[in-house]
């Protein structure tokens, strides 16, 4: 087993870190305007600040959770979108709601530091106490920061009794399954799934750490490491990384695996969700104790990048289906090869989530467009897919073929996680819309928007106003608000899949253009400068073979970054049925006669046309002519939200007596 080695010593105050919270601020130097702005218009109104501040709460008030439920993870999820988009909607409602949640929250705190909803005798054990305590301490930072920066010493009591609040939370844990702790048990034998489950709460307690530099945190921190890292039944986060073993394999390597069948499981490895969230913590150390020297010991402990970027490109490579999405029960699967057939409760709403928000860190901290790449892909199709059209709430599961639902209740609640989960995706998309960092201006994301940043170390601001219809339209134009600060690069992702794209700068044609990489404009930019960039969104075919057939027989088709898929409010319910001729596909090509079509109701975001042909009566003369077959987008198809509106995104080619 890998062996890690981390000393944390009183130095590890004495250096500058970037607090998580520090991210938040990026919120409010973006307004999203056209169909974007619109859906997250909606999202804040109708979901978050709608929220019943009292229902969220209530749980913390009483002790009687005997069933192992995870209650006490909603206030956190919500508190975790809500402050950010306080920011970004300045809501009174929102405000008063927020206010008012801490408020209820801090008085349920006990003197031992506790807050949950489990008695005494069975915390930090079996069930999701630990995990509801990761979420109640990310709530109350992000709540911390938010009076931090708008109180300005006004409020300073109220600020320090937050903070000392979480501090105490984490004290808590620290004395009960840290070293040594009262419970006799490591903190990564919590929980669930191997330890999953309860080692997420690395990501909060380093925050923590950032906010405080005090070194019990940072130790506790290098605690959960070696514990998701070097016991060989434990998370072996590290080590299987390393070694290639794809996400969907990685049981039977140290630990015997759950065979019962059962929906949650104590030693099974391959919970997605959970996974995904340790290394979001991973990455957070990393980033810490990268920064100074004189901490960061042993050469395995510099691999937790390296750890999570491999994990990152795994699930790219073996789980990520077209619409962005991916697990199956929450459970990693082999899903891309899979994605055709009808597999249960695919597509999770707080795996997707959960997915962009690890693409989000990856971006961040490698500078890599194709964590952009990824980030898009889901949002535009898994993640939109999955909002209701009033924005209100979160389907549970997306299925590729079938219809939208809302999910279940969980924990005897009218609330699931989910729903609960749903609105941190946007931020996602938000955070990484815009920003200048490195002294350079990105755009990694392109629609209607405002977007301002300051310059490090200066007042001096940076603005553009951007206007493009893009996904739906290929057009892009970018106009300069921006003077007097110097000598600026403007750096445009130009997405993997976008080979022919060009750019131009006031009216002249641009050289180098590259896909997969970012695109460079180094200029003191003046007021109305323009930057029009031009994608080429081909439409493209997708084939996969069906059981131990060699042969492909099922294609999708995806324009861009866009899934499209057929619903039966287009072109009737029977049109979903009928299957493509045989071997008419290759997949990868590029399909020539899809043509864009203004949308016959508010419905839908995109819809387009093709002249294909269909399978069974070519023998006639009539059925070997080609036939008109309408789409939309995946995140259009289904949003009736009933029953009868069905939809598919993977068609059934037909097979030859030879097979």
């Amino acid at each position: 087993m890998v062996k890690m080695v981390v000393v944390a010593t009183a130095l590890a105050g004495c250096f500058a870190v970037r607090a998580e919270g520090d991210s938040l601020s990026q919120i409010g130097n973006v307004r999203l305007k056209g169909f974007l702005g619109a859906r997250l218009d909606k999202m804040i109104e109708n979901h978050v600040a709608a929220a019943d501040i009292d229902y969220l709460t209530a749980p913390f008030l009483e002790k009687t959770e005997r069933k192992f439920w995870w209650q006490t993870e909603f206030w956190g999820k919500w508190m975790h979108s809500s402050v950010p988009y306080l920011k970004y909607a300045e809501s009174a409602k929102l405000r008063a709601s927020i206010d008012r949640s801490v408020d209820i929250l801090l008085s349920s705190q006990e003197a031992n530091g506790y807050i949950g909803n489990y008695p005494e005798e069975l915390r930090c054990g079996e069930g999701w106490d630990v995990w509801g305590m990761k979420y109640t301490l990310m709530g109350l930072l992000h709540y911390h920061d938010l009076v931090k920066d708008t109180a300005k010493g006004k409020d300073d009591v109220r600020c320090e009794r937050v903070l000392s609040a979480a501090k105490r939370l984490c004290d808590y844990v620290i004395g009960e399954i840290g070293p040594n702790g009262k419970r006799g048990r490591e903190l990564w034998q919590t929980g669930n799934w191997t330890g999953f489950a309860s080692s997420s709460i690395l990501e909060p307690v380093m925050w923590l750490y950032r906010r405080t530099s005090e070194k019990r945190y940072l130790d506790f921190a290098t605690y959960i490491v070696r514990g998701m890292t070097e016991p060989d039944g434990g998370p072996r986060l590290l080590d299987l990384a390393l070694r290639g073993i794809s996400v969907a394999d990685r049981n039977g390597h140290g630990n015997k695996p759950n065979a019962d069948g059962h929906y949650v499981a104590k030693d099974n490895r391959w919970k997605a969700y959970e996974m995904m969230s340790c290394y979001q913590g991973l990455i957070e150390y990393w980033e810490v104790m990268r920064e100074s020297p004189l901490v960061f010991r042993g050469e395995k402990a510099a691999r937790l990048l390296e750890a999570a970027v491999a994990t990152g490109e795994q699930i790219v490579r073996d789980e990520i289906n077209l619409a962005g999405g991916c697990a199956c029960q929450e459970a990693w699967f082999h899903g891309a090869k899979k994605q055709h057939l009808p597999y249960a409760h695919l597509q999770e709403t707080c795996v997707t989530t959960t997915w962009m928000r690890f693409c989000e860190k990856l971006l961040d901290v490698t500078g890599d467009p194709k964590w952009a790449d990824q980030l898009e892909r889901t949002f535009y199709n898994a993640y939109l897919a999955a909002l209701n059209p009033a924005g209100s709430d979160f389907a549970a599961y997306t299925p590729l073929n079938g219809y939208r639902s809302s999910g279940m209740h969980h924990c005897y609640m009218h609330i699931n996680c989910c729903s609960a989960n749903g609105p941190r995706g946007f931020l996602c998309f938000l955070k990484e819309f815009f920003r200048v960092k490195d002294g350079a201006a990105v755009f990694n994301f392109y629609g209607s928007a405002l977007v301002s940043d300051t310059l490090p170390g200066t007042d001096k601001r940076v603005a553009f106003d951007m206007y493009s219809l893009y996904p739906r339209a290929d057009e892009v134009r970018i106009v300069s608000h921006t003077e007097g600060v110097g000598t600026l690069p403007l750096k445009l992702r130009i997405p993997a899949w976008a080979a022919g794209t060009t750019v131009t700068l006031n009216g002249k044609a641009c050289d180098g253009v590259r896909a997969g990489a970012y695109y460079v404009l180094s200029r003191e930019w003046r007021l109305g400068d323009i930057v029009e960039v031009r994608f080429a969104q081909p439409v493209v075919a997708h084939t996969l073979c069906d059981g131990t057939a060699r042969t492909p027989h099922a294609v999708a088709f995806t324009r861009g970054p866009i899934l499209l898929a057929r619903d039966s409010r287009l072109d009737g319910p029977g049109a979903l049925n009928e299957p493509y001729p045989m071997r008419s596909f290759t997949d990868g090509k590029v399909i020539a006669g899809f043509s864009v079509l203004r949308p016959s109701c508010d419905d839908f975001w995109m819809t387009f046309a093709a002249p294909l042909k269909f399978g069974s009566h070519t023998e006639n003369p009539e059925g070997r002519l080609e036939d008109a077959a309408f789409f939309c987008d995946y995140a259009s198809a289904g949003n009736a939200w009933r029953r009868d509106n069905h939809y598919r995104t993977w068609f059934l080619m037909e097979y030859g007596p030879h097979e």
